[in-house]
Order: structure tokens, then sequence, then C-alpha cells
């Protein structure tokens, strides 16, 4: 009797870390295709004229998490980046870098590329949406 309460509680408990396992792996996917998603609207949402307007709220936002954010977090401030990175943790991932775009980099190529080099290319792309979306919103203006 005790042997079967025993083995139903360890069972259980098996079953709960399964889950949560499952539940971290499935936050990071989801996080990742966010970040992704995020990243090709701040580069290329400018293009279409009926993503102009939200392309320019998603840079502002953008810039506000980097700049303001950035203040008290450290420049380049993601959330999703951090949150994301708390999930990975919890996967046991450790000596994660300080930009997503980093991590999925060195992935993708199976090198380590230089941290300034990846920033130094963020910064431009970012850079040129910037400028992009604030041609477009204001053009009519000038």
């Amino acid at each position: 009797m005790i042997q079967d309460w025993v083995y139903q509680v360890t069972s259980c408990k098996l079953n709960i870390a399964i889950a949560m396992v499952v539940m971290y792996n499935l936050l990071d996917l989801l996080f990742t295709f966010l970040h992704i998603a995020l990243i090709g609207f701040n580069l290329l949402g400018w293009i279409s004229p009926q993503t102009r307007k939200a392309h320019f709220i998603c840079v502002e936002l953008t810039a506000f998490s980097w700049f303001i954010l950035g203040i008290f977090y450290g420049i380049g401030y993601c959330p999703l980046t951090d949150w994301q990175w708390q999930i990975k943790e919890q996967l046991g991932e450790t000596n994660l870098p300080n930009s997503f775009i980093k991590y999925v980099t060195d992935k993708v190529t199976g090198k380590n590329i230089s941290a300034s080099l990846v920033d130094l290319l963020t910064a431009t792309g970012f850079g040129f949406s910037l400028v992009m979306a604030l041609y477009f919103r204001f053009k009519k203006r000038i």
C-alpha cells in the first residue's frame, strides 16, 4: 500500500517535471518566433504603405526599449530577450549573450561571431529602418 502511494507521488512529480520542460520549450519556441517576426517587421515594415503606421509605432517602441529602458537595464535592452533568457536558463542554458541576434547568428553559423560586429550590424539595420519610418511618417509635411 505504501509502495503504491510512493509510486503515485513519484510518478506525479515526474509528470509535472516533464510538463514544465515541454512548456518551457514551447515558450522558448514562441519567443524565438516573436523575436524573428519583430526583427523582420522592424527591418522591412516600412516597405508596404499598409504597414507603415504600425511599423512606425513598432520602431518607436523598440527605440524606447533600447534607449529609455536601456538607461536602467543597459543600452539595447529588450524585454523579449530578458524573458526568453529566463526561459532558457530554466532549460539549463548558460552563458547567454546580451543580444538575441548574436545568439541566433552564432547558432546559425556555428561560429562565435564578434558581439561588436553583430551590434554594429543591428544598429545599422535599425538606424536605416528608423530613417525610413521617419521619412514616410513626415514626408507629406516636408
